[in-house]
């Protein structure tokens, strides 16, 4: 599947359901990596390739933050976080750990909110755990299980570098569309 596939999937997406993925058509084909012609062509070729599926996760994960935030401080309002509706455990405590283990390194921290460092797995885990707050803006708990499933098979090779197959492509672009599907 072409570059060119993926944006007018990007589109169509953005169409059905009234989003903005952050796709922008109007972007220059060539990217500022291959400026450096240290690295080889077909490596800057497959770089130019991954970074709009990067793009879409990219998105899609941080839309799903924002809609998980948003209901959970609808419920429990600002200090939601240290509420029962997140599991100390299995999401605040690792979540804490990666905070803390940023803070420690000396780098900028990437947010004030603790949910940014929060796996994808663990924010469907605030979805199913919080059914009754989501029940209403998703047709099914195990559809919402199911596609987060393979959404994050997909987002492993894609966050830690690593080519997909173009069958691959082809699946993130569906399992973002199903996504958008199972919401009410």
């Amino acid at each position: 599947m072409s570059g060119l596939q993926i944006s007018t999937d990007l589109r169509a997406v953005e169409e059905q359901f009234g989003l903005d993925l952050g796709h922008d058509a109007k972007r220059p084909k060539e990217r500022k990596a291959a400026e450096y012609k240290l690295f080889e062509a077909d490596l800057r070729r497959e770089a130019a390739r991954m970074s709009e599926l990067y793009e879409v996760f990219y998105c899609l994960e941080n839309s799903i933050r924002k809609l998980v935030s948003d209901i959970l401080a609808e419920a429990e309002g600002a200090k939601w976080w240290g509420s029962q509706r997140v599991h100390e455990q299995r999401i605040r405590l690792p979540a804490e750990q990666r905070w803390r283990k940023e803070i420690d390194s000396g780098v900028t921290a990437r947010s004030d909110k603790m949910i940014d460092y929060t796996t994808f797995g663990e924010l469907s885990q605030l979805i199913t755990d919080n059914w009754d707050l989501f029940e209403t803006i998703f047709q099914s708990k195990t559809a919402v299980s199911n596609v987060s499933n393979q959404l994050n098979l997909l987002r492993g090779p894609i966050a830690h570098c690593c080519p997909i197959a173009e069958i691959e492509q082809e699946r993130l672009n569906l399992a973002v569309r199903t996504w958008f599907e199972i919401m009410s």
